[in-house]
């Protein structure tokens, strides 16, 4: 029933191939992939189609390894068959066989989940390192298309659905995961939620005619800023820890860009599930003014939106001292993501 072509702006060929895909070798995907991908053309010449190929579960280094390798041209650069290579990567803070619940968790389970997200960013830099062989000009980006926390469905629910609850923790592996892919933006070109609504780390849960959003929406919401903006240096001072045994993580995580008007946002998570960080921002020249700051945190590292309490995790404003020109001082709450808007003064 559609008259004109749709635009097909991102095509990817095949998904998780490695597993539900098709169980398949490195070497026999990337060979149907070429074979596939030759008539994945841009017919009108016009729209331009980003093809996908398919890349590793986690830290499958030998699939990304040797699906480029299939795919370099005479041993050169693999660009010439794809656009974006692809990565899943979930964070299941108990293992697959007993994820644990989404709101009924101690300490310990906190700072798993926190470990088990960051370790998003040795993930892109090992394969990344691996995409530098195949394509050293970096024309193929990196695509984060599943990603996101993995608990035990909610009790009396359908667990073919995936349906889980979403919590402050949520927001963290979310603020945390987000700064580390800002900071990854020379490869890291795209990145999917898995997924939207309903299902597993969603941004809206629904029920009949009723919609709430997630503290994981308000960390997306705040994140927008990030998104075509200029990656900036940043770099954290104090780099000391938190957790709980073997579980430690920084207390902090941050990444900072400039957008098209001149305004820097910086973003910042504070990983601690029970104390407050006083953080200073220090900008390198010049003279500024915080334009604008938000937080999503919670009395309880537990809060969680309901339909019968819509609006108990939310954006909300928070103060920012300014020191003097260059410097400004704000205070994180525990477990808590933040962004700050600062524009210089003309």
């Amino acid at each position: 029933g559609q008259k004109e072509p749709w635009r097909v702006d991102y095509f990817g060929v095949g998904n998780e191939n490695w597993g539900c895909g098709g169980s398949m070798t490195p070497d026999y995907y990337a060979n149907e992939y070429r074979r596939y991908q030759t008539y994945v053309r841009n017919y009108d010449g016009n729209t331009p189609i980003n093809k996908v190929c398919c890349g590793a579960n986690a830290d499958d280094y030998f699939w990304t390894e040797n699906v480029l390798k299939t795919c370099s041209v005479n041993g050169g650069d693999a660009s010439a068959y794809m656009k974006l290579l692809s990565l899943h990567y979930y964070v299941v803070p108990n293992g697959w066989e007993k994820k644990g619940s989404a709101v009924d968790f101690d300490g310990e389970a906190w700072y798993k989940t926190m470990y088990h997200a960051l370790y998003m960013d040795e993930l892109i830099r090992r394969h990344s390192a691996i995409m530098d062989q195949y394509d050293p000009k970096k024309r193929i980006g990196l695509c984060v298309d599943e990603w996101g926390t993995w608990y035990d469905v909610e009790p009396g629910t359908n667990p073919g659905f995936l349906y889980q609850q979403n919590t402050i923790r949520d927001a963290l592996v979310a603020g945390i995961t987000l700064n580390i892919f800002n900071k990854h933006s020379d490869r890291v070109r795209l990145a999917a939620l898995a997924q939207v609504v309903n299902v597993l780390q969603a941004v809206l849960l629904t029920e009949g005619d009723q919609m709430i959003k997630t503290p994981t929406y308000y960390v997306m919401h705040m994140y927008r800023h990030h998104q075509g903006a200029q990656l900036l240096e940043s770099s954290l001072s104090d780099e000391g820890e938190t957790g709980i045994g073997e579980w430690k993580v920084p207390r902090l995580t941050e990444s900072v860009s400039e957008d098209e008007d001149g305004v820097i946002t910086v973003t910042l998570a504070n990983l601690s599930s029970d104390s407050a960080e006083s953080v200073e921002i220090s900008l390198v020249d010049g003279r500024y003014s915080a334009e604008e700051a938000f937080v999503v945190t919670g009395a309880d590292m537990h809060e969680h939106n309901t339909f019968e309490e819509p609006d108990r995790v939310r954006e909300q404003p928070i103060a920012v001292t300014p020191k003097n020109g260059r410097e400004f001082i704000i205070t994180l709450p525990a477990h808590s993501v933040a962004e700050i808007r600062i524009h210089e003064d003309m």
